[in-house]
C-alpha cells in the first residue's frame, strides 16, 4: 500500500517561497510517476508538476520558471520548490503517485494514490 504524507505548506507574501515535502513509502516499482497537483476554493484540482522515475519532468504553464520538482536520492522524498509565489497560487496542494501503468503515465486520472494535503496561502 502506497502512503504519501505532505508537509511544508503555510502563509507568505507575494514574491515569497516554500518547500513542499512528500514521503512516500510502500512502493517498489521501478517505473512510477509522481506529481503535484493543487485545488482552490471553488475550482478544479489541477496539475502543477510531475516527475517519473527517469527524471522526466513537466509543469503546467502557469508554473514555468517558478517552480521546481525533484526527489532525493533515495527516491523516497518528493519535493516542490516554489518561488515567486502569486496570489493565484494559493491552494490546498497534494502529492500523488502512479505505480501501475494504466494507458498512459502522468495524466491526472492515471494517480492512484494521494496525500491529504497541504495548505499553501500567498498574501499580496
Amino acid at each position: 500500500q502506497v502512503q504519501l504524507a505532505e508537509s511544508g505548506g503555510g502563509s507568505v507574501q507575494s514574491g515569497g517561497s516554500l518547500r513542499l515535502s512528500c514521503a512516500a513509502s510502500g512502493y517498489t516499482n521501478s517505473w512510477y510517476c509522481m506529481g503535484w497537483f493543487r485545488q482552490a476554493p471553488g475550482k478544479e484540482r489541477e496539475g502543477v508538476a510531475t516527475i517519473e522515475s527517469d527524471g522526466t519532468t513537466s509543469y503546467a504553464n502557469s508554473v514555468k520558471g517558478r517552480f521546481t520538482i525533484f526527489q532525493d536520492n533515495t527516491k523516497n522524498t518528493l519535493w516542490l520548490e516554489m518561488n515567486s509565489l502569486k496570489p493565484v497560487d494559493t491552494a490546498m496542494y497534494y502529492c500523488a503517485a502512479q505505480v501501475e501503468y494504466s494507458g498512459s503515465w502522468c495524466g491526472m486520472e492515471d494517480f492512484g494514490y494521494w496525500g491529504q494535503g497541504t495548505q499553501v496561502t500567498v498574501s499580496s
